[in-house]
């Protein structure tokens, strides 16, 4: 199977590009390098440095004739989608569409997609959250993620290709940019391995749950073999940890004391979350197998260790 990975040079990419290379296929990474990192693009995989907005995208695709494609590469920063709504559409709407209409002219038979669980739900009573909860994104990103979803599933019904939606709960582990990515797992570990101080926004009692990268890896490649198009699945621990809680795990797991400095919190922002993902398990076979305190150990020595794979 000949796959194509757009984000492949980033973060969850660069684990899922892993994994696919494992089972035999053939991979191309198309990824403009805005946050992916040239280091984490697999010298077995072949990379394209392209926009995923670019109309250079198309040729991309006539030239590798893709069977599948993952699509990953995403304007992925909350905040930044409330500052910045029109450049966060472009990317993640528009960038989307594009994908799409090359996917439709290159016949490609499956498509997953990389969406949101907590950003598309918003705050809801119903925690840990199912796929049936109403989706009430409070965001700029989640509005996007959902429209996206939106598009993908029209592309699927128009073409007679199959798709699956992947709302990924919070991403962690080895490789995450703590400068240049979302991801608090991330800043607070190099920093306390850097003597540096923390910082929690708010009262830091807002939750997330935290999904290590490589159990996200696996069920973005089990995706893959799904035999039906699936609109939206959750992929997430179910489990609610609290900022306040991962910070004290971290320090427990770094062997560091340290106190973390309160600032305001940010706009956009929910209180808690948590996903179901019980039809993941269902329709794909996954479920995480990565306790936290054992991912938060595998995140530190990685970073302590300075690899950039």
């Amino acid at each position: 199977m000949r796959a194509l990975v757009t984000g492949g040079a980033g973060f969850v990419g660069s684990h899922v590009v892993d994994r696919l290379l494992a089972g035999g296929h053939a991979i191309d990474l198309v990824d403009n390098l805005s946050t992916g990192r040239p280091e984490l693009a697999h010298p077995a995989a072949r990379l394209h440095a392209v926009d995923i907005r670019s109309p250079r995208l198309r040729a991309v695709f006539a030239e590798t004739r893709p069977d599948v494609v993952v699509h990953l590469a995403a304007q992925m920063d909350v905040r930044r989608s409330v500052a910045d709504p029109l450049f966060d559409a472009s990317v993640n709407v528009l960038g989307t569409l594009n994908v799409l209409e090359c996917c439709r002219r290159a016949a490609v038979a499956r498509l997953v997609f990389a969406s949101s669980g907590g950003a598309i739900y918003g705050d809801c009573e119903t925690v840990p959250t199912p796929e049936s909860q109403p989706a009430r994104p409070a965001s700029p990103y989640g509005v996007a993620k959902l429209a996206a979803e939106r598009y993908i599933a029209a592309w699927a019904a128009l073409t007679g290709s199959t798709a699956v939606a992947l709302r990924y709960a919070n991403v962690y582990g080895p490789r995450q940019n703590p400068l240049g990515e979302a991801g608090v797992v991330a800043i607070f570990s190099s920093r306390l391995v850097a003597g540096k101080p923390c910082v929690i926004n708010g009262d830091g009692e807002q939750t997330r749950d935290y999904v290590y990268v490589e159990d996200v890896a696996d069920a973005t490649v089990l995706a893959l073999s799904a035999p039906q198009t699936i609109d939206a699945v959750n992929i997430g621990t179910g489990l609610e940890s609290s900022v306040n809680d991962l910070f004290r795990r971290l320090t427990a797991v770094a062997g560091v004391t340290a106190d973390a400095r309160h600032e305001p919190g940010k706009p956009g922002e929910q209180r808690r979350s948590a996903l179901d993902a019980a039809l993941a398990k269902r329709l794909l076979g996954w479920a995480p197998v990565t306790p936290l305190d054992l991912g938060l150990r595998k995140t530190l020595e990685f970073i302590r260790g300075g690899a950039s794979r």
